[in-house]
């Protein structure tokens, strides 16, 4: 077993290389198998809908130091997070999409994508594309309508902050996994599989001798 824990030589390299038919074999029948795994079992489709928020920094803190304003900043686009995961906008989310509990939304149906200030994107899975986008608008819109209303109503936010839908119909709906990643995968995987039948058969065969 010693031959296991020795460092890599160049015979190791000689019997990779005599062998390229045989791993290069396994690449492509790792790609068939990875490309057959998402066709068989598919991933779920991803929706992304956007808004944008504006926090005015030059308006909020118009003679501040950089720093003062990156503490704004966070302790701004934190409260707006935990009103996109509130009980208001999960229970409405879950009412204008009928069939998805709000366990299921929190439970990794939905995702928030880059917080901060510009373009906020949120993302909605499921096996149906149709009610992957419905959830991402509904989202959206959602969580638009309640932060004005706590704007408007000063209640824990910045009157400084807009947030705009741009984009809530229509939405791109792709696989949230590719085809080429599941190829990719499947490749690279058989491959180091392959590599490894290799140099443990070199190694036996150089122990035996």
């Amino acid at each position: 077993m010693n031959w296991l824990f020795a460092p890599p030589s160049t015979d190791d390299l000689t019997q990779l290389l005599k062998a390229w038919r045989f791993w290069l074999l396994g690449t492509l029948l790792g790609a068939l198998i990875g490309a057959t795994v998402y066709y068989v079992a598919p991933p779920p489709y991803r929706a992304r809908a956007t808004v944008t928020v504006d926090f005015n920094l030059e308006q909020a803190w118009p003679q501040e130091t950089d720093r003062q304003q990156f503490y704004y900043l966070e302790r701004e686009t934190r409260k707006l997070e935990e009103i996109a995961w509130s009980d208001a906008v999960m229970q409405a989310v879950a009412a204008q999409v009928s069939g998805v509990p709000v366990r299921e939304l929190r439970g990794g149906k939905l995702l928030l994508g880059q917080p901060g200030d510009g373009g906020w994107h949120f993302y909605a899975d499921d096996r149906n594309p149709k009610r992957a986008a419905a959830l991402a608008s509904a989202w959206a819109q959602v969580f638009t309508e309640q932060v004005r209303s706590a704007v408007a109503a000063s209640s824990g936010l910045e009157s400084y902050i807009q947030v705009t839908v741009t984009q809530a119909a229509d939405l791109p709906v792709s696989r949230r996994v590719s085809l080429s990643t599941y190829a990719l995968a499947g490749a690279v995987g058989l491959l180091t599989l392959s590599a490894l039948v290799i140099l443990f058969a070199g190694g036996r065969d150089h122990r035996e001798s």
